[in-house]
């Protein structure tokens, strides 16, 4: 298939547990999970390879999970939340598929009776067949968040731009929706992500970025069409580079 009207040929998007759930609520709501499926279909129908790593934190943020639950420890709490993101995979999969476009479900660790092992050179290859590839359980490792692990598999596998899916529309000063006077940034660099202390994603995954060059594009999900805007090359969000436009 050919790639049309796009500046990029293989994109890496981040999802958010949140994306499955509506605002304030925890679990998972097949509604929003659709709204997410029906726009990442629009965006993959025009040729672009598209992976896909998700969060779990609408059922289980591991990182914070340990705080309220004694003798639960730390790395089994993180297992937990990688285990959360492969059943938001499983979810995701379906309502792709009742969509009609073709999936994989490829996880860190390995649980071969619903997902495919990553491995990345059959990851690469389902993107060439024009498959929609969704990388679930993070790195597979206890203490690395799903940001990290979406900067290391767009790494990994090539693509021309991370897209970081947020509920508001970009990089701002400060919480957009507890500061009604937060300044919405159109550009950044990374090391002014990092000076500015800006918590769109964790310092791990904007060094690892910044290392190797891989732009970061933050933008606002909840739009109708904007997964399909942020994959053309429109100028949706911010856009965090190696330089500032």
């Amino acid at each position: 298939m050919s790639v049309e009207n796009t500046p990029y040929n293989r994109v890496l998007l981040k999802l958010s547990g949140e994306s499955f759930v509506r605002p304030g609520e925890r679990g998972i709501s097949m509604e929003e999970v659709l709204h997410v499926a029906r726009q990442t279909c629009q965006a993959a129908a025009r040729g672009v390879q598209l992976a896909i790593v998700i969060g779990g934190g609408n059922i289980l943020r591991g990182a914070s999970f340990t705080a309220g639950n004694a003798g639960v420890q730390q790395a089994t709490a993180h297992s937990m939340g990688m285990l959360a993101t492969v059943i938001n995979g499983l979810a995701l999969q379906d309502a792709l598929e009742s969509l009609g476009a073709q999936t994989r479900l490829m996880t860190a660790i390995r649980m071969d009776g619903v997902a495919e092992p990553y491995i990345r050179r059959r990851a690469r290859r389902h993107l060439e067949k024009g498959r929609i590839v969704i990388l679930a359980a993070g790195t597979g490792s206890p203490f690395v968040t799903t940001d990290t692990a979406a900067a290391q598999r767009a790494l990994e596998l090539e693509a021309g731009i991370l897209l970081k899916a947020t509920r508001v529309d970009g990089v701002y000063s400060d919480d957009p929706e507890k500061n009604p006077h937060a300044i919405l940034y159109r550009d950044l660099t990374y090391q002014q992500m990092r000076e500015q202390n800006l918590r769109v994603m964790d310092a791990t995954a904007i060094s690892q970025c910044m290392e190797h060059g891989m732009p970061i594009l933050v933008f606002n999900y909840r739009k109708e069409g904007n997964i399909e805007r942020a994959v053309a090359g429109e100028r949706v969000g911010t856009l965090v580079s190696g330089r500032r436009e």
